[in-house]
């Protein structure tokens, strides 16, 4: 896959990345874009993170949205089991991880996290297809007020520095802004028309 990059010095360009990661708040277009650069890619695993709940209407609403923007040829995969999926993609083959913060809470308090994350890592290092995952960024909040949030904020905190370590490109997303951390370009956002980066009416 490529990212649609915009140089510091206005220069538009393409970069190609097998493993990406991309980190932001709620509601900062972070999954927007996850599926914005596999929407090209014929074959495409959906890796659903989270758990499905009908009885919650605000949360059924929003995984209604999220089946409503993906192609209808991508494949969906609810599971917490999410390095057997990227161990089993092939070369030609997608997958996008959403999100890494569900994947993390759901395990939190289980027995053999820390055996977990490195099963994720060791998968997400090795994997042959090309993949994204997001996850939130929730270091620059309020320190949480229970035992069971600060144990959370500190595991997805490890869990996104060593996800990143071992990424092609890692992406932060703000107010829809998105920049690599790597690089210090800026990535073309979800809710930017990448034609207009390109024919230079919003170079900056």
């Amino acid at each position: 896959m490529d990212l649609q990059v915009i140089a510091p010095d206005g220069r538009a360009g393409r970069r190609p990345v097998r493993r990406v990661l991309i980190l932001g708040g709620a509601r900062s277009g972070k999954s927007q874009l996850a599926e914005r650069l596999l929407a090209p890619h014929p074959e495409v695993r959906y890796v659903a993170t989270g758990p499905h709940d009908p009885t919650d209407g605000e949360w059924s609403a929003r995984v209604a949205e999220h089946r409503r923007r993906r192609p209808q040829h991508w494949t969906t995969v609810e599971t917490t089991d999410v390095a057997a999926v990227l161990r089993d993609l092939d070369t030609g083959q997608a997958a996008l991880v959403d999100c890494l913060t569900l994947w993390a809470a759901r395990l939190c308090e289980a027995e053999g996290v820390a055996a977990r994350i490195d099963e994720l890592l060791a998968a997400w290092s090795s994997c042959a297809g090309e993949v994204v995952a997001v996850s939130n960024e929730v270091g620059c909040g309020v320190v949480p007020a229970y035992p069971s949030g600060r144990r959370f904020r500190d595991l997805l905190g490890l869990l996104n520095a060593r996800m990143a370590a071992a990424s092609d490109d890692v992406i932060l997303t703000v107010a829809g802004i998105a920049r690599s951390l790597l690089h210090g370009d800026r990535v073309v956002g979800p809710c930017e028309d990448p034609q207009a980066w390109i024919s230079g009416e919003r170079r900056r």
